[in-house]
């Protein structure tokens, strides 16, 4: 992989970072007004004929019917069971403690690679990052693991792990199944793909009668489909094309750190001693992680 196309890499991983910790805020305001299903699947559903038609108009390579179909396998595993199955849980989970058990991601994530015949095995340093990650993140909301065992939450708690299982298997599929145009092409289809699914399964629902939005609400769907979507979202698809899965999926254990600090510039939620020891833990699994992860060369050849 070329400089250029490293930095842009990095700069992407960077980018949804910092983006996707402030999602799961306006996630959780969204759901306060507009039905789960149909609020995720209106965001895919417009996003991404936008992206398409953007894409288009600079005269990038169109999709054949191979590509179509890998990308459309990879849309229902992202976004429409991912996506989808975080929103629905956001009806009862708080942003925060959502946020800490989407870190459970790169497990899932690099122990399904890894059974991969061809994939990358584990080695000791990405799994002492992965600890090391863990238990930042337990420093900071270790005090939340009550509300695991209330009946409040355990739908969202359900609808969260199929989240997580649904993401890593898309994120895998969409590594090893490569498509021949641009990876912002294929995720216009995925956007598509998945916003005709939620949007048909909400209207099923019957969740049409009941969607209203007001201004809180529209204000966060908005920017979940500006932000969180088409910048946000093809960041993701460009990132995991260029770097090691296991690299890229660090970007959970900085979700937290960000939505903490929205928290703090926001709503002037303190930061306390735990917080600030989690993350100097976070940032070095992350760090761990990466340096576990880069060295072999030989998987980033070819995928510019």
């Amino acid at each position: 992989m070329s400089d250029k196309n490293s930095k842009k890499a990095f700069a992407a991983w960077l980018t949804i970072c910092i983006i996707w910790g402030t999602t799961y805020l306006a996630i959780r305001i969204g759901v306060r007004d507009l039905p789960p299903v149909l609020f995720a699947g209106f965001r895919w559903i417009i996003a991404g004929p936008i992206l398409y038609f953007i894409l288009k108009l600079r005269n990038y390579k169109l999709p054949d019917k191979r590509d179509i179909f890998h990308s459309a396998i990879v849309g229902l595993l992202l976004l429409g069971g991912g996506n989808g199955f975080v929103v629905f849980a956001e009806q009862w989970l708080p942003s925060g403690l959502t946020a800490l058990l989407i870190t459970t991601g790169p497990f899932w994530i690099i122990g399904f690679e890894s059974l991969i015949p061809s994939g990358p095995k584990l080695n000791r340093i990405i799994f002492l990052g992965l600890v090391c990650g863990l238990s930042g993140i337990l420093l900071i909301f270790g005090d939340n693991f009550a509300g695991l065992f209330d009946p409040t939450y355990i739908k969202g708690i359900w609808g969260l792990m199929v989240a997580v299982l649904t993401w890593s298997l898309g994120t895998i599929y969409s590594k090893y199944k490569k498509v021949t145009v641009h990876p912002l092409m294929s995720a216009s289809i995925q956007m598509i793909v998945a916003g005709i699914f939620l949007t048909a399964f909400g209207l099923g629902l019957g969740e049409m009668s009941v969607l209203h939005f007001h201004l809180d609400s529209f204000l966060a769907f908005l920017y979940l489909l500006v932000i969180g979507s088409l910048i946000g979202y093809g960041c993701y698809i460009y990132a995991i094309a260029h770097l090691p899965i296991s690299f890229v999926s660090t970007y959970a254990y900085i979700n937290p750190l960000i939505a903490l600090f929205l928290g703090w510039l926001i709503l002037d939620e303190s930061i306390t001693l735990p917080i600030i020891l989690g993350a100097a833990v976070i940032l070095a699994g992350v760090a761990l992680v990466k340096k576990g992860s880069t060295p072999i060369k030989l998987s980033l050849r070819g995928t510019d």
